[in-house]
């Protein structure tokens, strides 16, 4: 099982409206793609010293590293840049892949 972990720390200023559109729109599309099994966004209730946004971790279950890797060719680029369009400057964002033990 792999897990794929995007960490999102965003701005205040378009922080609920994220939110929304992740639970409503961005989630719904990633996993209309049929690479991932589920997914579950968490609010962090820790941050980094220096941050100062409010972090978001949405964790998708995927049943293998060759299934993450055609969801990351095929259809990642794509998602990307309608997240980039909306919210712009305004998040950032570190991945992660993990496999489960």
């Amino acid at each position: 099982m792999i897990v794929y972990n995007v960490t999102i720390s965003i701005d205040e200023s378009v922080r609920q409206e994220w939110v929304e559109w992740m639970k409503n729109e961005h989630i719904p599309e990633v996993l209309a793609t049929g690479m991932f099994l589920g997914a579950k966004m968490f609010y962090l209730l820790t941050n980094a010293q220096d941050d100062n946004g409010h972090n978001y971790t949405v964790q998708y279950t995927c049943e293998s590293l060759e299934r993450f890797r055609e969801y990351e060719e095929k259809y990642a680029p794509a998602l990307g840049r309608k997240t980039e369009e909306k919210f712009g400057g305004k998040f950032y964002v570190f991945r992660s892949i993990m496999e489960e033990v």
